[in-house]
């Protein structure tokens, strides 16, 4: 048991942190915090599951056009919205929670309810690790979790949108002085993190149906993750993804499945009492504001 309980808690680890990845670099780069990420993850399931049994498009196209659909959708929700409260953290916070709430109850008004919205596996075989058994979307997800921290790495340092990222996560107003539009960047990266958003949905929601109730799982995840992990670090997140995935997978093995979510709330609910900026934040504690 305690092999399974290893592995399929390194799994649900590395969904946690794909979860919140997306979340995460939106509020490093442009400091948004985007409320509206779990109903671009729900958006981007049916978005696909649309194309696959409506246009019949393939299933790599479906997935390509989805994640393109949702990172263009949050570029114009930053242009048109965000950009008009920007600095104003109150103003972003109900905007983008105003935007998630209305998208992911009007799926609900429009019917899309039921166990008949679902998306195929990536690959359908499974696979024996020692004595566990493995399924090959959740080996699947694995690799497209490492695959999409590697490429955030190499994005951020060797491409000149990455640099530009780095420049206003850093310093904005130094950044504005070397040329860069800020402005420009943050929606970028608030897109960039949406579509991070779609492709976890795509490979994760293949694992189950695709159900409106989620967006809220995921949203409150992702805000777990990255306060917990500090928010605005790559590496907290990843961190913080592996204590509370871990976390997780015991609870539900050694108790009941349904306090998994309390685990999240509970890790929140500690981090903000003993260390408010997180493990790896750059926030100032209290004791250093006042």
């Amino acid at each position: 048991m305690l092999e399974g309980v290893l592995i399929y808690g390194f799994i649900n680890s590395v969904l946690l942190v794909l979860v919140a990845m997306g979340f995460n670099l939106t509020f490093g780069i442009s400091g948004v915090a985007n409320f509206a990420y779990g109903a671009l993850y729900i958006m981007a399931g049916f978005l696909c599951w649309g194309l696959l049994n409506s246009l019949g498009l393939p299933y790599w196209l479906a997935v390509a056009v989805s994640v393109a659909a949702i990172a263009l959708l949050a570029g114009l929700l930053f242009r048109f919205v965000l950009l008009r409260v920007r600095g104003l953290v109150i103003s972003e916070v109900i905007a983008t929670f105003g935007v998630g709430l209305a998208i992911l109850e009007l799926f609900r008004y429009w019917g899309f309810i039921g166990f008949e919205y679902t998306l195929p596996v990536w690959l359908d075989a499974s696979f024996d690790i020692g004595e566990t058994v493995v399924d090959g979307q959740r080996l699947i997800m694995v690799a497209v979790g490492a695959g999409l921290t590697l490429f955030l790495w190499f994005f951020t340092r060797h491409s000149r949108i990455g640099r530009a990222f780095r420049g206003i996560a850093q310093d904005e107003r130094t950044a504005l002085t070397l040329g860069i539009n800020a402005d420009l960047t943050a929606a970028f990266a608030v897109a960039f993190g949406a579509g991070y958003a779609a492709m976890a949905a795509l490979v994760i929601l293949p694992l189950g149906t695709i159900a409106v109730n989620e967006g809220y799982n995921v949203l409150v995840n992702a805000l777990a993750v990255c306060i917990v992990g500090g928010l605005g670090s790559t590496m907290g997140v990843i961190v913080a993804g592996f204590l509370i995935g871990y976390a997780q997978i015991f609870t539900a093995t050694y108790g009941e499945t349904h306090w998994m979510m309390i685990v999240s709330l509970a890790a929140l609910l500690v981090i903000l009492l003993v260390k408010p900026s997180g493990l790896f934040g750059k926030q100032k504690e209290l004791e250093e504001r006042i």
